[in-house]
């Protein structure tokens, strides 16, 4: 079975979308884990908005990248800048990837349309990801 981490500073609200999504789509093909530089804990509106598209991520834990440096993982996926720039190198891994998805967190104004869009910008890369990796 594939191994999957994906990065983000916090750990509260991409890294945990994305996970719920290739979880999602994996159909359990893959173990999937989340990390962050930091761990906030899960986001409440992420938790809310991907509820609201069917993918129940409120079991998630907001972990700090330290508890998975020693696991060999197939493929980390850093989506945002920060955390690319800032967490170690996994020498393991068999493939990195990286894009920078604006964090809906941060967004005030419009925040409802905020996720909206980058739920489903997340989707998509989880899509393309899933079927790059097989």
């Amino acid at each position: 079975m594939k191994k999957i981490l994906v990065l983000c500073t916090g750990n509260s609200c991409r890294s945990q979308i994305l996970e719920g999504w290739l979880r999602h789509f994996s159909k359990e093909r893959y173990e999937v884990y989340s990390a962050g530089i930091e761990a906030h804990g899960v986001n409440p509106d992420a938790i809310f908005f991907m509820k609201e598209v069917g993918v129940d991520i409120s079991h998630h834990s907001s972990d700090l990248i330290d508890k998975y440096l020693s696991i060999e993982f197939d493929l980390v996926i850093s989506v945002c800048d920060h955390a690319k720039e800032s967490c170690p190198v996994f020498p393991n891994t068999i493939m990195s990837l990286h894009r920078n998805f604006e964090d809906p967190s941060k967004i005030t104004a419009h925040q409802s349309a905020a996720y909206s869009r980058v739920i489903e910008e997340l989707r998509e890369y989880a899509l393309l990801v899933v079927d790059e990796i097989g």
